[in-house]
């Protein structure tokens, strides 16, 4: 079995991979102080909670966007299972040409996500994954990254929000009815849920008319699910979009 590891700034998404099947996965918050031995016992109890243990874990795959976390995935990687993780980035085959102006500056969950997203929905297609930023990604119909765009994400627009505006008060982020808010806690989910669904929608019709035709959209991500039905353009919701990259792309390196 493999482990795939998805890093982000606010969650961190685990699978465990067997015959392309996902045997368990699990959705954690990140935390940058953890070290290698805290990290180990805090997966070891998620792969019981599956009836597993490390011993049944013959590898690591990593995508990553916090440098001091890989350090510590890494560590435990190699402790945990005898060998190096596979961590994506730079020299890793991905089968994914890149035309982005600086390749390196490309995150590894958006390579991944566009490697899954060709995988299951073929090329041309566009992922937006609803994280701790907002992010669309672009493949045309060769299957070369084109790029996206990046925008805050609805929970760091939220923290912004309430952070700064002194007389309103943190709402829970729920879909309101209408747009047109009847009160203050209305008047906010409809900025923040209907203004970002707008936001995605007008970006990827942008996308659409640059490429010269409309294309599938698949959403991933923590608020996929909840945003997913209020966008026009996406069509297709896929919460494990990055761990079936992280298969595909540990498959293609296997005999390195």
């Amino acid at each position: 079995m493999i482990l795939a590891v998805d890093i982000g700034n606010t969650q961190t998404v685990l699978g465990l991979i067997s015959e392309d099947c996902l045997d368990g996965r699990w959705r954690v918050s990140t935390d940058a102080t953890l070290t290698a031995d805290e990290i180990r016992v805090k997966i070891g109890a998620l792969l019981a909670l599956e009836g597993h243990d490390w011993e049944d874990v013959a590898g690591v795959v990593i995508a990553s966007v916090v440098p001091v976390l890989t350090l510590a995935y890494e560590e435990l990687a190699e402790r945990a299972t005898g060998r190096l993780p596979l961590v994506v980035g730079p020299g890793i085959k991905t089968g994914l040409p890149v035309s982005y102006e600086n390749p390196h500056e490309v995150g590894a969950d958006r390579i991944v996500n566009a490697v899954a997203a060709i995988a299951e929905h073929s090329a041309p297609v566009i992922v937006v994954d609803f994280g701790t930023a907002t992010t669309l990604d672009v493949v045309d119909a060769n299957g070369s990254y084109l790029g996206g765009a990046i925008a805050a994400g609805i929970e760091t627009s939220a923290e912004a929000l309430f952070l700064r505006a002194a007389r309103l008060s943190a709402v829970e982020l729920e879909p309101p009815s209408h747009a047109i808010g009847r009160n203050t806690r209305e008047s906010i989910q409809s900025g923040l849920l209907l203004g970002e669904a707008a936001k995605v929608d007008g970006l990827v019709r942008m996308a659409w008319a640059e490429m010269g035709s409309e294309c599938k959209v698949v959403a991933t991500g923590g608020l996929a699910e909840m945003m997913a039905p209020l966008c026009e353009t996406i069509g297709f919701v896929d919460s494990d979009l990055t761990l079936k990259g992280l298969a595909l792309i540990w498959k293609l390196n296997s005999q390195r």
